[in-house]
């Protein structure tokens, strides 16, 4: 290419460039203008909005300022409406104090007029006092001795009277009831007079026998204790020989043993173990029919087996010569028939009665009363807490007794105290009713006294002279207290205290 026209083309290109540069700056120059005209329209309206902001809030203060204003108004008014009413309380409690200032005083005034006028009347009262014992001859001391003695005499008096007639109302009513429910109960219920003897006594065929018991050298009589744990007793009493134990179930397995042998014949140690086994088994069957045939005579089904155990075992145990076991039958059906007069369960009577002495059926293994011991027992076979009360109650060994316990231990009364039902020595009932005379020749105005019907009642003459009918009344309450604390006996004791004033004079 020639140069001129290279040099062309580069000029043209120069110049291109040229205006395209000065297109560039043609077209910065109209947008400087047109930002700095957007920049002064945006200050224009920002300076205008801060005006309009600063006036709000020129408004906002004023109104907040005013609402201060006002609310400093209202609480200058209240402080100022308080303290109006403080002072006005101020002035009512000076007025007050002032007032109670004013009472006090003359409270002040009235004690020391009432301390003179008090002063006055003690004056008065010892004058009068001197020239009543001027009068009387008496002493204030004496005289007021004198009146608080005829006071206590008036009131005792007022009080034996009172006494005397409540009893002798409730004694009408109780015993009336008490005498138609207990007889009714011993006419419905007749049992066996106990004859059985606390002694086991086996017979024998002939004297030969007491030989043969004994063995070659003690051996036989050492093996029969030995099985058994009771004593054999072969003495010089023809044709018997006596069995010794604490523990009257082993005795009668002793007795079933022994006749076993004599029947037999053979007598040795080996024999001796197996009939004492099978008087053993024997035994426990009649232990267990008893038992049962006790709770089905009574009427006292669902007894647990071993209740029904303890209480067969009450055939052998006697007290004092009156079998137990025949016992708690008979104050089972006792119980219930007072239990059905009075009406009181019936159910709960009958179980209490047949089970309130099952604590003799163990009480020489266990310490304690018996009827603690019953209680004891039922109470791990039986959840009935009625009939547990009961047996506890029926010796009056516990506190407040429920009417199943009162029952109980009238039907255990009647049962142990009628005629006949229990043996004792003549030497006992001698000594009981010699002690029971002379306890009550032991109390001051007693002139005689007389144990009749057994010892069931005594009978005291006292001396008119020396007891009233008041005295004579509290005389019977305080022999009858006595003879509960000291006296050992059965059923009950009547205590009749007999007062009367003889004239006697002789036509001539």
């Amino acid at each position: 290419m020639p140069v001129n026209a290279i040099i062309a083309v580069v000029a043209g290109i120069g110049l291109g460039g040229l205006g395209v540069a000065l297109f560039l700056l043609v077209v910065r120059g109209r947008g400087i203008r047109d930002a700095e005209k957007r920049a002064l329209d945006l200050l224009a309206n920002a300076t205008e909005k801060h005006k309009e902001t600063l006036l709000e809030a020129k408004e906002e203060a004023n109104k907040v300022k005013a609402q201060a204003e006002s609310e400093i108004r209202d609480r200058r008014a209240e402080l100022q409406r308080q303290e109006r009413r403080i002072s006005h309380k101020e002035e009512n409690l000076d007025r007050k104090g002032e007032a109670l200032e004013r009472r006090e005083q003359g409270l002040v005034a009235k004690e020391k007029e009432a301390a003179a006028l008090r002063a006055q009347l003690q004056e008065l009262k010892q004058k009068q006092i001197q020239q009543l014992e001027l009068i009387s001859g008496m002493s204030s001391a004496e005289a007021k001795g004198l009146l608080i003695k005829a006071v206590e005499a008036e009131a005792r008096e007022d009080v034996s009277r009172r006494v005397r007639e409540i009893e002798a109302a409730a004694k009408r009513d109780a015993e009336d009831r008490a005498r138609e429910i207990i007889a009714q109960a011993i006419q419905r219920f007749a049992a066996d007079v106990a004859q059985e003897s606390t002694v086991s006594v086996v017979p024998l065929p002939s004297d030969e026998m007491k030989g043969r018991l004994i063995g070659r050298e003690g051996r036989n009589i050492r093996a029969l204790e030995n099985a058994t744990g009771v004593d054999l007793i072969i003495d010089d009493t023809p044709e018997a020989v006596t069995i010794s134990s604490f523990d009257p179930v082993r005795r009668e397995i002793t007795r079933v043993a022994l006749q076993m042998l004599i029947l037999n014949g053979r007598i040795h140690p080996a024999r001796i173990e197996e009939m004492v086994q099978r008087a053993r088994e024997e035994v426990e069957k009649t232990i267990q029919a008893e038992g049962e045939r006790a709770a089905y005579e009574v009427g006292v089904p669902g007894l647990h087996p071993e209740l029904i155990k303890l209480l067969g075992r009450l055939k052998y145990r006697f007290s004092y010569g009156q079998n137990v076991l025949a016992h708690s039958i008979e104050v089972a059906h006792l119980a219930a028939m007072i239990a059905s007069e009075l009406g009181a369960n019936v159910d709960i009577a009958k179980k209490a009665g047949l089970l309130h002495d099952i604590g003799k059926a163990v009480d020489h293994q266990v310490e304690g009363s018996h009827a603690q011991i019953g209680a004891n027992i039922v109470r791990q076979w039986d959840k009935s807490a009625e009939t547990i009360k009961a047996i506890v109650e029926h010796h009056g060994e516990a506190g407040p007794m429920s009417i199943i316990g009162f029952i109980i231990s009238a039907a255990d009364a009647i049962s142990g105290g009628r005629p006949g039902a229990r043996r004792e020595s003549l030497e006992q009932y001698l000594k009981r009713i010699e002690s029971l005379e002379s306890l009550a020749n032991s109390f001051p105005g007693v002139e005689k006294s007389y144990a009749i019907q057994a010892g069931r009642e005594i009978r005291i003459m006292v001396k008119p002279t020396e007891i009233d009918d008041l005295e004579a009344m509290r005389l019977a309450r305080d022999i009858v207290k006595k003879i509960e604390e000291t006296l050992e006996y059965p059923g009950q004791i009547r205590v009749t205290v007999i007062r009367e004033t003889r004239a006697i004079e002789i036509a001539k």
